[in-house]
């Protein structure tokens, strides 16, 4: 069995470590796989297991000389898959962190900064928006497409330029989607600090710094309650439109 390994990995060693590039890039940035709940050693395996399994499915004619190219083509590419399906999570992410700033649940890090920014409303929308992507099944067709787009793509035939600016467009969606997913929110903190405005010329002798905390608390706590069936159906529309995403970038990347 060792000696029939060793024959497969040398006829095919070179198109397994062009493999193993775009593999991995995918793999270590999608928001299930980077986390620490997986161990290292379990990440490699995997990653070396897919990777010799395809090896001898997946042609590959590469001269010596195109090597460097293929490289960075397949780095690109594997980056830009990668970042397709976990914009959603670091958009949600960033919006749990402006959603924390206008609760003023981060108000602690500014009388005390080796406290750190709040995170638990971020944890909390990662982890929903995670169970949602795994509820949904998302993580097998994830697998496939990955698979799928060695033959869509075949090594060394790819657009470097489309793919360039496909990642910078994603990069700009992030923050777009954030917003979308904090304005609730953000809007409801906009209302109440209003309303406190109207308080604090009603009452300037009311210390309405202190006073407006535990409102800001208490209402966004509310409005993201209120709010979260629809934002469940928000992020599930946006799951549901990766697989028509990763197939724009094939198509984008083949030119």
């Amino acid at each position: 069995m060792n000696l029939e390994i060793t024959a497969v990995l040398a006829k095919y060693f070179s198109s397994f470590l062009i493999l193993l590039i775009r593999l991995e890039v995918i793999l270590f940035l999608l928001p299930f796989w980077s986390g620490k709940q997986f161990p290292r050693t379990f990440k490699i395996g995997f990653i070396l297991a897919v990777a010799y399994v395809l090896a001898p499915v997946i042609p590959m004619e590469i001269q010596t000389r195109e090597i460097p190219g293929v490289i960075i083509q397949e780095l690109l590419l594997g980056a830009t898959l990668g970042l397709a399906v976990r914009f959603v999570f670091m958009a949600v992410e960033f919006a749990g962190t402006l959603i924390s700033d206008a609760m003023g649940i981060s108000i602690a890090a500014v009388f005390n900064p080796e406290m750190g920014r709040s995170t638990e409303i971020s944890t909390i929308l990662g982890l929903m928006a995670m169970l949602l992507f795994l509820a949904l099944d998302l993580h097998h067709d994830l697998v496939a497409m990955i698979v799928k787009s060695y033959e869509v793509l075949p090594v060394g035939h790819l657009r470097i330029d489309h793919l360039l600016m496909k990642g910078i467009s994603i990069g700009g969606q992030v923050f777009v989607l954030a917003i979308k997913i904090a304005a609730p929110i953000l809007v409801g903190m906009i209302i109440v600090n209003v309303l406190m405005g109207f308080i604090y010329k009603a009452a300037p002798q009311v210390n309405i710094f202190f006073v407006s905390i535990p409102v800001y608390v208490l209402i966004g706590v509310l409005i993201l309650f209120l709010s979260t069936p629809v934002l469940v159906n928000f992020l599930g529309a946006q799951f549901s439109s990766l697989k028509e995403e990763i197939n724009r970038i094939l198509i984008l990347a083949k030119g």
